[in-house]
Protein backbone atom coordinates (compact mmCIF):
# COMPACT_ATOMS: atom_id res chain seq x y z
CA UNK A 1 0.00 0.00 0.00
CA UNK A 2 1.55 2.86 -0.99
CA UNK A 3 0.23 6.57 0.03
CA UNK A 4 1.74 9.88 -0.80
CA UNK A 5 1.97 12.64 0.99
CA UNK A 6 1.99 16.21 -0.41
CA UNK A 7 3.45 19.69 0.82
CA UNK A 8 2.49 21.47 -2.17
CA UNK A 9 -1.22 20.95 -0.57
CA UNK A 10 -3.52 23.13 2.35
CA UNK A 11 -5.11 19.60 2.95
CA UNK A 12 -4.02 18.40 6.23
CA UNK A 13 -1.53 15.40 6.12
CA UNK A 14 -4.27 12.93 8.27
CA UNK A 15 -6.71 13.91 5.02
CA UNK A 16 -4.32 12.79 2.77
CA UNK A 17 -3.90 9.39 4.13
CA UNK A 18 -7.52 8.94 4.77
CA UNK A 19 -8.39 9.68 1.28
CA UNK A 20 -5.96 7.81 -0.33
CA UNK A 21 -6.97 4.87 1.34
CA UNK A 22 -10.82 5.22 0.94
CA UNK A 23 -9.68 5.90 -2.80
CA UNK A 24 -7.74 2.13 -3.10
CA UNK A 25 -11.13 1.14 -1.10
CA UNK A 26 -13.50 2.29 -3.93
CA UNK A 27 -11.28 1.26 -6.90
CA UNK A 28 -10.90 -2.20 -5.27
CA UNK A 29 -6.90 -2.07 -4.77
CA UNK A 30 -7.92 -2.77 -1.15
CA UNK A 31 -10.16 -5.51 -0.12
CA UNK A 32 -12.47 -6.19 2.48
CA UNK A 33 -10.80 -7.93 5.27
CA UNK A 34 -7.16 -6.92 3.47
CA UNK A 35 -4.70 -6.30 6.53
CA UNK A 36 -3.88 -2.69 6.31
CA UNK A 37 -0.06 -1.66 8.24
CA UNK A 38 -0.27 -0.52 12.04
CA UNK A 39 -0.25 2.88 12.52
CA UNK A 40 3.65 2.53 13.71
CA UNK A 41 4.55 0.97 10.47
CA UNK A 42 2.42 3.34 8.20
CA UNK A 43 3.67 6.49 10.06
CA UNK A 44 7.67 5.44 9.27
CA UNK A 45 7.33 4.51 5.65
CA UNK A 46 5.81 7.81 5.51
CA UNK A 47 7.53 10.09 7.92
CA UNK A 48 4.83 11.37 9.81
CA UNK A 49 4.32 11.64 13.76
CA UNK A 50 1.76 7.89 14.58
CA UNK A 51 -0.38 10.98 16.27
CA UNK A 52 -1.04 11.79 12.80
CA UNK A 53 -1.64 8.39 11.37
CA UNK A 54 -4.03 7.73 14.25
CA UNK A 55 -6.00 10.78 13.00
CA UNK A 56 -6.70 9.11 9.64
CA UNK A 57 -7.28 5.67 11.00
CA UNK A 58 -9.68 6.76 13.42
CA UNK A 59 -11.47 8.91 10.65
CA UNK A 60 -11.15 5.96 8.41
CA UNK A 61 -12.97 3.60 11.24
CA UNK A 62 -15.57 5.76 12.08
CA UNK A 63 -16.41 6.17 8.11
CA UNK A 64 -16.75 2.41 8.54
CA UNK A 65 -13.60 1.65 5.93
CA UNK A 66 -11.25 0.12 8.42
CA UNK A 67 -12.17 -2.24 11.43
CA UNK A 68 -9.58 -2.48 14.80
CA UNK A 69 -9.07 -5.43 16.83
CA UNK A 70 -6.54 -5.34 19.38
CA UNK A 71 -3.74 -7.63 19.16
CA UNK A 72 -4.44 -8.70 15.61
CA UNK A 73 -4.60 -5.06 13.57
CA UNK A 74 -6.89 -2.77 11.58
CA UNK A 75 -8.36 -4.38 8.16
CA UNK A 76 -10.70 -2.70 5.36
CA UNK A 77 -14.38 -3.55 6.45
CA UNK A 78 -16.87 -4.78 4.63
CA UNK A 79 -19.46 -1.97 4.76
CA UNK A 80 -17.85 0.66 3.64
CA UNK A 81 -18.50 1.25 -0.21
CA UNK A 82 -21.77 2.09 0.09
CA UNK A 83 -21.22 4.72 3.22
CA UNK A 84 -18.68 6.07 0.92
CA UNK A 85 -20.77 6.41 -2.02
CA UNK A 86 -23.50 7.37 -0.15
CA UNK A 87 -21.62 10.28 1.13
CA UNK A 88 -20.01 10.91 -1.76
CA UNK A 89 -23.04 11.87 -3.45
CA UNK A 90 -24.30 13.99 -0.46
CA UNK A 91 -21.37 16.40 -1.44
CA UNK A 92 -22.38 16.33 -4.97
CA UNK A 93 -26.10 17.41 -4.12
CA UNK A 94 -24.19 20.08 -2.44
CA UNK A 95 -22.27 21.44 -5.53
CA UNK A 96 -25.12 21.53 -7.73
CA UNK A 97 -27.52 22.63 -5.24
CA UNK A 98 -25.21 25.66 -5.71
CA UNK A 99 -24.65 25.98 -9.36
CA UNK A 100 -28.54 25.41 -9.45
CA UNK A 101 -28.92 28.33 -7.60
CA UNK A 102 -26.25 30.68 -9.07
CA UNK A 103 -27.84 29.55 -12.48
CA UNK A 104 -31.17 30.58 -11.21
CA UNK A 105 -29.69 34.27 -9.80
CA UNK A 106 -27.37 35.12 -13.18
CA UNK A 107 -30.09 33.99 -15.43
CA UNK A 108 -27.84 30.88 -16.47
CA UNK A 109 -30.73 28.45 -18.14
CA UNK A 110 -31.16 24.92 -17.16
CA UNK A 111 -30.06 23.12 -20.53
CA UNK A 112 -26.26 25.20 -20.34
CA UNK A 113 -25.80 24.09 -16.75
CA UNK A 114 -26.85 20.77 -17.86
CA UNK A 115 -24.69 20.94 -20.76
CA UNK A 116 -21.80 22.12 -18.87
CA UNK A 117 -21.85 19.40 -15.92
CA UNK A 118 -22.10 16.66 -19.28
CA UNK A 119 -18.72 18.87 -20.46
CA UNK A 120 -17.16 18.03 -17.14
CA UNK A 121 -18.46 14.76 -16.30
CA UNK A 122 -16.86 13.65 -19.75
CA UNK A 123 -13.67 15.38 -19.86
CA UNK A 124 -11.70 12.20 -17.52
CA UNK A 125 -12.45 9.41 -19.91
Amino acid sequence: MEIIISSNTSKPIYEQITSQIKAMVMSGELQTGDPIPSMRALAKSIHVSVITVQKAYEDLHRDGFIETTVGRGSFVSAQNKDFYQEEQQRQAEEYLQQAADIGRTSGISLGKLVELLTLFYQEEE
